[in-house]
């Protein structure tokens, strides 16, 4: 079984924090956002930047908030895949206290491999299915 992937370290800072005081949803998105392009570098073996003729699109993500996030929380993010598709990834990511272990959310999401040009979903090439399959971890 493959070990999940490091995708981010950071900590929640009081302008993240919503009235009631704990990080606000979309800031937990940015986080898990930025942790992707970490993943998806990885599963391409490259960094997608504007020079690259594909990219990756998101068509489905589902976050369950675990345990509420305050102000100076330390957080890390770790990835892993769960599903591998014809042009697809399917990756979950946990968010969890980088000194507790206590987990705040996780992500679990479905990102198309997309010709830019083309504006169409391509298959995987079989280097990515070789990368994506090291980060594979069975849900059974």
């Amino acid at each position: 079984m493959s070990k999940p992937l490091v995708t981010f370290i950071g900590v929640t800072h009081p302008w993240m924090c919503d009235r009631m005081g704990h990080v606000n949803v979309r800031h937990y998105a940015a986080m898990f956002d930025d942790a992707s392009f970490q993943l998806l570098g990885h599963i391409a073996g490259q960094d997608d930047n504007q020079a690259s003729e594909a990219g990756w699109a998101d068509v489905r993500t589902e976050i369950d908030y675990r345990h509420e996030t305050k102000a100076g929380a330390l957080i890390t993010i770790h990835s892993h895949v769960v599903k591998i598709g014809r042009t697809s990834i399917t990756f979950e990511q946990v968010m969890s206290g980088t000194l507790d272990g206590m987990v705040h959310a996780v992500s679990r999401t479905t990102s198309v491999r997309f010709d830019l040009a083309a504006r169409a979903s391509v298959p995987l090439e079989d280097a990515m299915r070789e990368r994506a399959s090291a980060l594979l971890i069975d849900q059974a």
